[in-house]
């Protein structure tokens, strides 16, 4: 294999999704310790950096315009937090009724929207930079405006930059949530194709179960993916480029339904086509698109042309002279199962031509509603209302900011009573390990605290090696970056990064030595604190809500099947109305899977429920699966052939999917038996052969969706808490 050019080295380094995000923070610490130098004040440095961090960190995606007055409000925020602490840090009565409600309020503006959550984050982060700066020098205040001023001027400068970035690299951002979008969905495809492996020892549970983590991976990338073209399409009307990519994001929404489609119980078609190659042959196809979506993304990515290769026409070919020749064979026993699999053809066919198609995205369909809903508040009436919603404490983010608004005053009271050395790192700690959840914080205490020894380490062989203070200050640099570049993705990497730079920094103006075992202390006190607040302070065990969470992926796939039988009676019409009845089936199917993964981090006692949970998920996306192939095959049906029993099916599973939702939020008694549900399951697989093939389909789908309901009732059963187990 020939080695790539420096010129496909460099747009490969270029694609990386965080390299400009590195760049842009590479520039601003190196400015920032240009100044310092410049001035020959290196006092400067540890502001100046905090403040370019909190920026970063502030930082969501954006246009350049919704960018600047993203940071406007930040620096305003900024200011106003790090004034505040310089004013109040003398008075620690007023000081620390003025943290906790403070804490408080930033984060309840998380209900408005993840841009203001992200902003609040960043400003309690500041406000601690500040109080780290006061301590610094007793708390004695000069000049009460210097060390803010030197915070928000590196917030500005660091804003600033991103706010060019955007303006001169408009379509990366979106290149880059499309390229990751593809390369989930090629990986969906990839799980969906061992579904077919044409063996009896396969563990089907355990891949269904891994099929249904995957999708809530396409769902939150396709939720990122929307969210990034939202803010580039604004109100006015999409250009050329972004037309692309829009027709690109509903490809992926398509190719989403059609692959998360289920034609037939995958055991049945592999106990009557055991000794043939057609399940192969499906196998190979699957991963064949698989490979084409990864190849799309990467073409994304790298701004380079896509070509669907000839192995998946070859493919497709192949499938569909196997399919020829069981029909030849005119096996009377086949002959349902035969209809499925053509059905599943023609849906592999289609995926096929859409991808062929996607070479050139004005070749595609163009959609006739190509609107996208806006889930941000639009007036401040309604961002207000938001937040007046969640001031409950059945609310989970009130739960959340209540747990770090008392954590934050437990620190501050622990660290005036013990007096440590740089007490005020015990905050930021908390700040950082403090999650919506117990498994979430779990994870974050164990990363924090790891990756915090490894940085002390890594500091202390560092100064010993290179004890020159410019040397230093360049390591500061890019253990910033580090940080910046893995924060996201490996979190331990990103705290030893960013343990060295407070190392380096601080040592610019006294002993960094003398911050090791402190920053040890503090991290391991913050964190402890952290996880107790969690614990103790309105917890919110999941397996206490997983009632609600399936309650939920069931009434949104009863709404979901309402809106694809609209569309059979009215025919295929990709509208506003479908596409969010869909994505919200899609997204409580991935809340499911979140949760149980959340509830795995769990103590025992209250993860009892997991594998019922688990199980469950298995059950629900596989009905989901037989829901995205009722929508994968819409058209209207004939006429005549929409008759009583149809609507009659359509409207009863929807009503037993929304009932059997109410027992579960409401904790009632579920019938595991539906005598209704047996005979109505019956009349819709015992169908007339004169039925044409497309109505034949939606009767089938209907059928397998009836069956899926009885195990659906058996798993919802076991998760009915009784009263007495309700208290504990």
């Amino acid at each position: 294999m020939p080695r790539p050019s420096l010129g496909q080295s460099l747009r490969r380094l270029w694609a990386l999704e965080k390299f400009g995000y590195s760049l842009r923070v590479l520039i601003a610490l190196t400015g920032a310790m240009g100044l310092s130098w410049y001035q020959d004040q290196p006092d400067l440095m540890i502001p100046l950096f905090l403040g370019i961090i909190a920026s970063a960190l502030s930082e969501t995606d954006d246009s350049w315009l919704g960018r600047l007055g993203a940071l406007l409000v930040t620096l305003l925020c900024f200011s106003i937090a790090s004034i505040s602490v310089e004013l109040l840090f003398p008075f620690p009565n007023l000081f620390i009724g003025a943290m906790a409600l403070s804490a408080f309020a930033l984060v309840m503006l998380g209900a408005i929207g993840e841009r203001y959550a992200t902003i609040a984050q960043a400003t309690l982060i500041l406000a601690i930079y500040s109080m780290i700066a006061a301590d610094q020098r007793g708390g004695e205040i000069n000049h009460f405006w210097h060390d803010p001023g030197l915070l928000v001027a590196g917030a500005a400068w660091y804003g600033l930059l991103s706010v060019i970035w955007n303006a001169l690299f408009v379509h990366q951002p979106v290149q880059h949530s499309l390229a990751r979008l593809y390369r989930e969905l090629g990986q969906y495809f990839k799980l969906k194709a061992a579904l077919f492996e044409p063996t009896r020892a396969i563990d089907l549970e355990r891949q269904r179960l891994q099929l249904a983590q995957q999708n809530g991976r396409v769902v939150a990338a396709l939720n990122a993916a929307k969210e990034t073209l939202l803010h580039r399409l604004g109100h006015s009307r999409p250009g050329v480029k972004i037309s692309q990519y829009l027709k690109l994001y509903f490809l992926a929404q398509d190719l989403h339904e059609r692959v998360s489609s289920s034609h037939y119980p995958y055991q049945a078609l592999a106990e009557a086509f055991f000794h043939s190659d057609v399940l192969f042959r499906c196998q190979r196809l699957l991963e064949e698109q698989g490979k084409a979506c990864r190849d799309l993304g990467r073409a994304i990515q790298l701004r380079q042309p896509f070509r669907h290769g000839e192995s998946g026409r070859m493919a497709l070919d192949d499938l569909q002279a196997a399919q020829e020749h069981l029909r030849q064979q005119n096996n009377p026993a086949w002959r349902a199962l035969l209809r499925s699999l053509r059905a599943l053809s023609g849906n592999l066919s289609t995926i096929h031509q859409h991808l062929s198609n996607a070479s050139n995205p004005d070749a595609l369909d163009s959609e006739t509603d190509s609107s996208l809903y806006d889930r941000q508040p639009q007036t401040l009436r309604d961002a207000l209302q938001r937040i007046r919603m969640q001031m409950t404490p059945s609310s989970l983010l009130f739960r959340h900011a209540l747990r770090m608004s008392l954590a934050l005053v437990c620190g501050y009271l622990v660290l005036h009573a013990i007096h440590p050395e740089q007490g005020y790192w015990i905050l930021l700690t908390t700040v950082f390990v403090c999650q919506p959840n117990y498994g979430a914080t779990r994870i974050k205490l164990v990363q924090r605290v790891s990756g915090t020894v490894l940085g002390l380490l890594a500091g202390w062989a560092l100064f010993e090696l290179f004890p020159h203070q410019q040397i230093q200050a360049l390591f500061a640099v890019v253990a910033g970056v580090v940080f910046f570049a893995t924060r996201s993705s490996r979190y331990t990497l990103a705290t030893a990064a960013i343990t060295l730079l407070v190392l380096f920094c601080f040592n610019q103006v006294g002993d960094g030595y003398g911050l090791i075992w402190p920053r040890l202390f503090d991290t391991l006190l913050g964190s402890l604190i952290a996880a107790a607040a969690v614990f103790l302070v309105l917890p919110d065990w999941q397996g206490r809500r997983l009632n609600q969470v399936v309650a939920s992926t069931l009434s949104r796939s009863g709404d979901y099947l309402r809106q694809i039988m609209q569309q059979y009676a009215t025919g295929k019409h990709d509208d506003l109305a479908y596409r969010l009845a869909r994505r919200d089936a899609h997204n409580a199917d991935a809340a499911l899977s979140s949760t149980l993964s959340n509830m795995l981090l769990e103590p025992g006692h209250f993860r009892r429920d997991a594998e019922t949970g688990f199980r469950f998920l298995t059950l629900s996306h596989t009905l989901l699966n037989y829901l995205s192939a009722l929508g994968a095959h819409r058209e209207s049906l004939p006429d005549g052939a929409s008759d009583s029993l149809l609507e009659l099916a359509s409207q009863r599973l929807a009503q037993s999917l929304d009932s059997l939702a109410e027992a579960l939020r409401n904790n009632q008694t579920v019938a595991v038996y539906d005598e209704e549900e047996e005979r109505l399951a019956q009349k819709l697989e015992q169908l007339p052969d004169e039925l044409d093939e497309n109505t034949r389909l939606v009767y089938t789908q209907l059928g397998l969706i009836c069956r899926q309901l009885a195990p659906l009732r058996s798993m919802a059963a076991h998760l009915i808490r009784k009263p007495e187990a309700q208290s504990e």
